[in-house]
C-alpha cells in the first residue's frame, strides 16, 4: 500500500527555533494523519509563546488564559468541496513555554511533551474530544497508539 501524501508546514517562533526539530514534527503529524486514514491533507503547526497562545485563546475561544495547545479546524461548518481533492485540516498551535513547564512537572523531555500536544491537536481537528469521560479515554488511547507507532 502506498502512503498518502500529506503536507505539514511547521512554523516556529524564532526565539525557540533552535529547540525544535521541525522535521520530526512534520513526520509525526503526517504519520498521525496517515494512521487516521485521511485522504491527502494539509496541516499547519505553529510553535510559539504563551502570549501568542493566550491572545488566540482569548480571541477565538473567549478564554483569557494561555493553554498548551489550540486546534483551529478548517473542516468544521459548511461543507466545502476542495477543488484539488486535498483536505485542508487546519492549524495546531502549541505554547513552547507551557510544554516546557508540563514536561518538567511530568519528568520527561520537552520533545516528548510537544509530540504529545501535536498528536492531541491533530486528533481534535479530526473530531476527537475529551469533554466526556468515555471520549477522553478513547482520545488518550488513540494518542498513545499513534505516539507508540511513531517511535
Amino acid at each position: 500500500m502506498m502512503a498518502t501524501i500529506h503536507s505539514v508546514l511547521v512554523a516556529v517562533d524564532e526565539t525557540i527555533e533552535a529547540a525544535i526539530d521541525s522535521g520530526q514534527l512534520e513526520r509525526l503529524a503526517s504519520a498521525a494523519m496517515e494512521r487516521e486514514g485521511l485522504p491527502p491533507g494539509e496541516l499547519s503547526v505553529l510553535i510559539t509563546d504563551d502570549e501568542t497562545v493566550r491572545g488566540l485563546n482569548r480571541e477565538y475561544a473567549g478564554e483569557d488564559a494561555s493553554t498548551d495547545v489550540l486546534a483551529f479546524s478548517l473542516t468544521e461548518g459548511e461543507e466545502f468541496a476542495s477543488p484539488d481533492g486535498v483536505m485542508r485540516l487546519g492549524e495546531v498551535v502549541i505554547s513552547y513555554p507551557t510544554a516546557l513547564r508540563q514536561a518538567a512537572e511530568a519528568g520527561r523531555p520537552v520533545e516528548d511533551e510537544i509530540d504529545h500536544l501535536l498528536v492531541h491537536g491533530v486528533l481534535h481537528l479530526l473530531g476527537y474530544n475529551h469533554a466526556e469521560s468515555a471520549d477522553e479515554k478513547r482520545m488518550r488511547t488513540r494518542e498513545r497508539e499513534i505516539l507508540a507507532a511513531s517511535e
